[in-house]
C-alpha cells in the first residue's frame, strides 16, 4: 500500500493553482474533467505523491456537497493497493462501512472505490487499485 494523492476540494482550481503551482511551485500534471463524478481535477505532482484539486461542475457533485457543508479543504486520502476487490472484501468482512462495495474506473482510468469516514476516524478514505 502507497500513499497515492491527496484530494482538496476548492471552489476554483484556476484560483488555488496560482498557489499551489504559481508560489509552491508544483509541476501542474494535467487538468482533467470526470464526468461521472462530475468534478473538475488538477493533478500536482509533490515528491512520489500528487495533489487533486477538486472543483465541482455542478450542484450535483460530492465535491459541490462538501464545499457548501465544510468549507474549500482536505476531501480525501488515496491509498494504491492491490487487488482492490479482496481488499474491499476484507473491509466488509470486518464490519467497515463502504461507500463503493464494488470498484468504479476514476480519474486515473483505474479501479477506485470509497471507504466511509465514519469508520477512518472521520476521513474519507480512496482505495486505487495499483
Amino acid at each position: 500500500m502507497k500513499l497515492n494523492h491527496i484530494g482538496v476540494a476548492v471552489k476554483s482550481i484556476e484560483n488555488q493553482l496560482k498557489v499551489w503551482k504559481g508560489i509552491l511551485g508544483m509541476e501542474l500534471i494535467e487538468v482533467m474533467e470526470v464526468p461521472e463524478q462530475k468534478v473538475l481535477v488538477a493533478i500536482l505532482s509533490v515528491g512520489d505523491t500528487h495533489i487533486e484539486l477538486l472543483e465541482a461542475l455542478d450542484a450535483k457533485s460530492t465535491v459541490h456537497s462538501f464545499i457548501e457543508k465544510r468549507g474549500e479543504g482536505l476531501h480525501h486520502l488515496c491509498f494504491g493497493v492491490e487487488h482492490i476487490e479482496q481488499v474491499l472484501q476484507e473491509m466488509k468482512n470486518e464490519d467497515i462501512k463502504l461507500i463503493d462495495e464494488v470498484p468504479k474506473i476514476g480519474a486515473s482510468g483505474k479501479k477506485i472505490a470509497f471507504v466511509h469516514p465514519e469508520s477512518m476516524g472521520g476521513v474519507l478514505i480512496e482505495l486505487e487499485e495499483l
